[in-house]
């Protein structure tokens, strides 16, 4: 067996009932062993049997469900400088030898500009063997100029966000004045005679039908969408929308054509605005969804955007420079100060530190020499290194952080609509209820007329637009309110899984802590005053882009320390620094440095109680004599502690996943009431942590500020991203905290649990509304000699169901964080 992921874009779904249809139909394939599909993202993940079945067949099942799929876009463009070109028949050569390789989607040479635009697949070629063509055909490539990736689905987004906004302006032009003519003179607002009621009431009825035709051709998708998924036996919030307001229209045209037969009593049944308001209103909610739909494939981007376009690459004597797409596995590359790492590899020359935060999200930089490691996409800080490249491409450390986050996205599940498994039973239960009230009246020697009315009548009044509206105007109103607090949340789905929140997982740097190293402490032998100890380390250190040695320079800087000249430098890797100020010998490092050069550690005990808080402790050595240690820490955030109270008061345990050494982990644990500590975690195993906290049911929260959280925040139900945190985790989150405050945690978890009380309060008031009058609509007071419920009546309490809902939703800009130190 030979078994083959892919992953495709789903085009056409409107709510998680469209994506089981999807997955349904696509398992139904021989030779589908699995098949997911994300409704949030809107794409399919289907693992398959490729000797059994292929994407053809797959796109076919899709397609049997009522809707289209497209391959994931691999396409890049870039434009390639040729010499070399003497006429247009060059350029044709050199297009026709191009356009022979596979995975070339279009080739274009300009003989003006000497330049060839190339499309092409990145996973069958490679600009290499484009290069090789051209080469071959007799010219010369030269520099290539990368444009940018292709975005099908980024398109297509935008053109859907467009089309929709055009479809409300357009429906919501005719519903004013539909609304006008239906219920102005109701409310006292006089019409022109030609349109009057009483004068002229076939008028009255044709002007309202032709205002109400634009608007359900507007609302064609409810349409063609609801009814086919009704047809398939598995009906979606469309299919309510389209029996509701289609009930309204159909009885609309029925009254039309009574009044034309001269029964004037008909002009009191039009219920034509029904149609218009509910199909507008329904348009804009979509609108609003559209836009604020998860960006999940531009935080890829941005990961993708991480690592440096070039590579210099030692070809014998020659720095050669080169794009990092042809870097081999093997080549020495060399990389100079402030410079990124290309790829992954091994140091084989030189000595430097790195900063890896972009990847691991640790603020301190790593001190690397021959035999180290090095990370693609990692800063070089302040030496010259050549390192052997051992992983490029797809097998670098970075790319393996984008598959990651794309499998973590893929495999979760789909977020269940309560209003969809609602209507999935109450749609065809209402149906059933309005053909047999309907039928039972005309068995009973009732009249077409008067069964028809009852059938519309039980339509009507258990039309969707309540339930339709219940979800979205919570949410909207809930994300509005979340935006005024500095809590940005990407849709109703983070905000309807926050409120099962049980474990929130803390990123310690950044997150839980300031990122940046502060000193903490000043320890002196008691020969030299504080102050004096931090103008020397200073002195020595000035100039120095060393994280610690900033950390102590600043903090003279605060103190308006003067800095004494420096005559004599030496550094001295893997310990520290060695200068001479005033004639003094001064040694500045790490305890390594003072045992190196036998100083006595006199000052032991301190040393040990400030590493077991976490901090770093540098010894400072005047003249061979320890004469003091500046602990250097990343100190915790003000509000760390206060929102871990609170979450722990909210019944949420708190478990912190850091990189560090556990003593560091512990020490910064105690301060801030931590519960789990995931000490010594590795980047790429963040996320397989937060899976392991799942595992038992528990939905997990994720809180991190680094792109090595990208996976982690992606995997957990929830993913928050700290505001002043990389722009790539916050596209992998789900709620974004501007403030970079945790206590806007505790925020978003409240505003959470609130606004889906009130959407199951509306949920429940639009479901009590519409089965409630059923019974009424179906003629039970008729039978007991009361009167028969007239379809505007009907209108009427499916509008106050939508009203009270509405006033309902917006009950929760009320609310306010209930934080109080």
């Amino acid at each position: 067996m030979i078994a083959k992921n892919e992953v495709m874009n789903i085009i056409g779904m409107t709510c998680s009932s469209c994506a089981q249809a999807v997955e349904k139909s696509v398992s139904k394939v021989e030779g589908v062993i699995k098949a997911s599909v994300n409704f949030a993202t809107e794409k399919l993940n289907v693992e398959f049997d490729d000797s059994m079945t292929n994407i053809d067949d797959i796109k076919k099942a899709v397609s049997n469900a009522g809707y289209s799929a497209e391959g994931e876009s691999n396409l890049r463009e870039i434009m390639i400088p040729i010499s070399g070109m003497t006429c247009s028949s060059c350029a044709s050569n050199i297009e026709k030898a191009v356009g022979k390789l596979q995975g070339i989607e279009k080739v274009s040479v300009n003989f003006a500009t000497e330049k060839a635009m190339v499309i092409y697949d990145t996973n069958i070629t490679r600009i290499s063997e484009i290069k090789q063509s051209i080469s071959k055909a007799g010219y010369k490539a030269l520099e290539i100029e990368t444009g940018q990736q292709i975005d099908e689905e980024k398109n297509r987004r935008e053109k859907e966000v467009k089309t929709l906004w055009k479809k409300f302006i357009l429906s919501a032009v005719f519903s004013v004045p539909l609304l006008y003519v239906a219920m102005g003179h109701l409310m006292g607002i006089p019409l022109p005679n030609v349109i009057e009621p009483m004068m002229n009431p076939l008028n009255f009825a044709l002007i309202q039908m032709f205002l109400t035709i634009p608007i359900v051709i507007a609302g064609n998708k409810f349409y063609s969408v609801g009814l086919k998924s009704l047809y398939r036996r598995s009906p979606n919030m469309d299919s309510l929308i389209a029996i509701g307001t289609g009930a309204a229209v159909i009885y609309g045209v029925f009254a039309v054509v009574q009044i034309y037969n001269g029964n004037h009593d008909y002009a009191k049944e039009l219920y034509f605005e029904t149609a218009g308001v509910i199909i507008t209103l329904i348009l804009l909610g979509k609108y609003l969804e559209s836009v604020t739909k998860g960006k999940t494939s531009e935080a890829i981007k941005k990961l993708m955007g991480l690592a440096p376009k070039t590579a210099t690459v030692i070809h014998g004597d020659q720095e050669v420079i080169i794009r990092i797409e042809e870097v081999e596995v093997g080549d020495i590359i060399l990389v100079k100060p402030g410079e990124k790492i290309p790829v992954d590899g091994i140091i084989i020359e030189g000595y430097t530190s790195i900063d890896e935060s972009m990847l691991t999200g640790e603020s301190m930089p790593v001190e690397k020499t021959i035999g180290d490691k090095v990370i693609g996409a990692s800063i070089n800080k302040n030496g010259s290194v050549k390192f052997k490249a051992n992983k490029v491409g797809k097998d670098t450390a970075l790319a393996q952080i984008i598959k990651l986050v794309e499998d973590a996205q893929g495999s979760k599940a789909p977020i269940a609509k309560l209003a969809d498994v609602i209507s999935g039973y109450f749609v065809p239960v209402v149906i059933v209820i309005a053909i047999l009230a309907g039928l039972a009246w005309f068995i009973s020697g009732q009249s077409v007329i008067f069964s028809l009315t009852i059938f519309i009548a039980i339509l009507v009044i258990a039309c969707p637009c309540a339930l339709g509206l219940a979800t979205p105007t919570a949410i909207m109103v809930g994300t509005g309110k979340g935006a005024e607090y500095g809590v940005l949340i990407k849709g109703g789905g983070p905000l309807e899984t926050a409120h099962k929140i049980k474990t929130v997982v803390f990123d310690k740097t950044g997150t839980i802590t300031e990122g940046k190293p502060k000193v903490t402490d000043i320890v002196t032998s008691g020969n030299i005053s504080e102050e004096s100890l931090l103008q020397f380390a200073a002195s020595a250190e000035k100039g120095s882009e060393h994280p610690l040695v900033e950390a102590i320079v600043k903090e003279s800087e605060k103190k308006n320390v003067e800095i004494l000249k420096v005559s004599k430098f030496n550094a001295i890797p893997g310990f520290g620094i060695e200068v001479e100020i005033d004639g003094n010998q001064i040694l500045l490092g790490n305890k390594k440095l003072m045992v190196e050069r036998n100083i006595e550690i006199t000052l032991q005990e301190e040393s040990d109680a400030l590493a077991n808080e976490g901090k770093t402790p540098m010894f400072i050595a005047i003249n061979n004599n320890l004469e003091g240690i500046i602990a250097v820490a990343d100190v915790t955030k003000e509000s760390s502690a206060l929102a871990i109270k609170k979450l722990h008061e909210m019944g949420i345990k708190v478990a912190m996943i850091t990189g560090d050494n556990k003593r560091t982990a512990e020490a910064i644990a105690k301060q801030v009431g931590i519960d789990i500590i995931l000490a010594e975690v590795l980047p790429q195993d963040k996320a397989n942590e937060v899976k392991k906290l799942q595992s038992n049911g528990n939905v997990v929260a994720m809180v991190g500020d680094g792109i090595n959280d990208a996976p982690a925040l992606a995997q957990a139900d929830v993913g928050m991203a700290i505001g002043s945190g990389t722009d790539v985790a916050m596209e992998s989150a789900d709620i974004v905290l501007m403030k970079s405050d945790l206590l806007d945690v505790v925020t978003a978890i409240q505003l959470s649990k609130k606004t889906i009380r009130n959407i199951k309060q509306n949920l429940f008031w639009a479901f009590a509304y519409n089965t409630a009058g059923i019974p009424v609509a179906a003629g039970l007071l008729y039978i007991f000699g009361g009167p028969r419920l007239n379809p505007m009546i009907a209108a009427a309490a499916m509008a106050f169901s939508s009203v009270s809902v509405l006033l309902n939703a917006l009950r929760l800009k009320k609310f306010k964080p209930a934080i109080k130190g």
